[in-house]
């Protein structure tokens, strides 16, 4: 089926804390072990072509001066005249992109020198005044080359959390250079954890204006596992480790899946890239196995994508399937289930399985090659697949967009070599959080 092209959417201050640095771990290659997955010939050559794409939209879209990446790259150049927003920069996407560097350098997709040099500026430009700053937290958009707020965006608690998250991923990758390794470690002892609270103690709330902090809390699941884990491992001004059993265990069902969370699909990928749960369960209330929880809600989408939403779209197939937040023909999208969220319309989301390759290769890397090999005359390209398409219109998305690109590569990344999770978890301040909270090796 050929699909045809459419539019897409929408103080330097030095403090440093004793043993931060900890020591880089080697990344093996370890592609399916433990995953109980038996990869095909072919596998590997794909996500390493998907891969080296996705990191090229974060080789692109970082401003060299200012390491600030951008939150979104037009592929039709009337779409950026139009909106006039490709120096619109992104906190969480920049996160990704610190994140992208190691991954870069580890397998010599960018020269080692280079990546230092474009994460030295961005941890300059989070910590020396460039990025505004408030009690630690930075505006969720900024402009990539001046680091001003863009627009009347927000504080952004759960895009600050992705900065810092690639940030500590880089000091351990990085460790033998003394800036980085300071940078970072003076980025998280500014994040002041109890004052996001707003007076709660425990609960996060979504961000701040200078007009005051968002109403809304983070106290029930979503993308929250990060935010809470961080602020109780944090240096200083840190959450109670009672903040973990704050927030809600909504439970969801779904055909013969039970799991908790009524999020959309990316809320069980984000937090999960970077910290390393498997093999882990709380040890109070529940008991509860996230990584297991995560690898439920992939089947379950998968499942109600070809079955439930499958009879008004048929498009979605045993192996074409996933529905994230992302473009669309009328802009950005928070779309998913189940249950559903927003009206879908039939388009598939490739970084919804792409995402969840470190969670069910079994069911993630078919898709991927389906998705290429049925669309991939049109929806595969140089960032690779497309943010989102529609098999029953023709349209594909010319937009690429940096979370979506980030997560894929994140996650092909675990799944390949686990590298990601074992740079990030040699920081001390995960490995504490987790243990403070409870969460135990099975």
């Amino acid at each position: 089926m050929k699909l045809e092209q459419g539019h897409g959417l929408p103080r330097r201050h030095f403090v440093k804390l004793a043993g931060a640095a900890g020591i880089a771990l080697a990344s093996p290659r370890v592609f399916g072990a433990g995953f109980g997955f038996a990869k095909k010939h072919n596998d590997d050559a794909m996500l390493d072509d998907l891969s080296e794409r996705c990191f090229r939209y974060f080789e692109a879209a970082i401003d060299p001066e200012t390491g600030i990446c951008m939150d979104l790259i037009h592929g039709n150049p009337a779409d950026s005249a139009k909106k006039m927003d490709d120096s619109r920069g992104s906190t969480g996407v920049t996160g990704f992109a610190l994140t992208a560097m190691c991954i870069g350098a580890d397998r010599k997709w960018i020269l080692r020198e280079k990546a230092k040099d474009l994460v030295r500026r961005t941890l300059r430009s989070y910590t020396n005044g460039k990025v505004f700053a408030q009690n630690g937290w930075f505006y969720h958009f900024n402009d990539v080359h001046t680091g001003a707020r863009w627009k009347e965006v927000e504080i952004s608690t759960s895009d600050c959390i992705w900065l810092l998250a690639g940030a500590l991923t880089c000091r351990q990758f990085f460790h033998e250079d003394h800036e980085i390794v300071e940078l970072a470690t003076l980025l998280y002892s500014r994040y002041d954890f109890l004052w996001m609270t707003n007076g709660d103690g425990k609960l996060l709330s979504h961000g701040w204006k200078p007009e005051g902090h968002l109403a809304l809390r983070y106290d029930k699941y979503c993308q929250l596992a990060a935010m809470y884990l961080l602020g109780i491992g944090a240096p200083f001004h840190p959450l109670p480790p009672d903040a973990w059993y704050a927030w809600e265990r909504n439970p969801n069902t779904y055909a013969s899946y039970n799991y908790l969370g009524t999020s959309l699909l990316w809320t069980y990928q984000y937090p999960f890239a970077w910290f390393d749960f498997r093999g882990r369960r709380e040890s109070r209330g529940t008991k509860v196995d996230w990584f297991a929880n995560c690898q439920t809600a992939t089947r379950a989408h998968r499942e109600w994508c070809y079955t439930d939403l499958a009879k008004d779209f048929p498009g979605y197939t045993k192996d074409i399937w996933g529905i994230t937040s992302s473009s669309s023909t009328t802009g950005y999208k928070a779309w998913g289930g189940p249950p559903k969220h927003s009206k879908i319309d039939g388009s598939v989301v490739p970084c919804a399985a792409g995402g969840s390759l470190m969670l069910t290769p079994d069911i993630c890397v078919p898709a991927m090659h389906a998705m290429k090999d049925k669309y991939g005359d049109k929806a595969w390209g140089k960032y690779g697949l497309a943010d989102a398409f529609n098999p029953g219109t023709g349209w594909v998305s010319t937009d690429t967009l940096g979370l979506d690109v980030g997560m894929t590569l994140l996650s092909a990344e675990n799944l390949r070599s686990e590298s990601v999770w074992n740079w990030f978890m040699a920081n001390p301040e995960p490995q504490k959080a987790m243990k403070l909270a409870g969460i135990d090796k099975a």
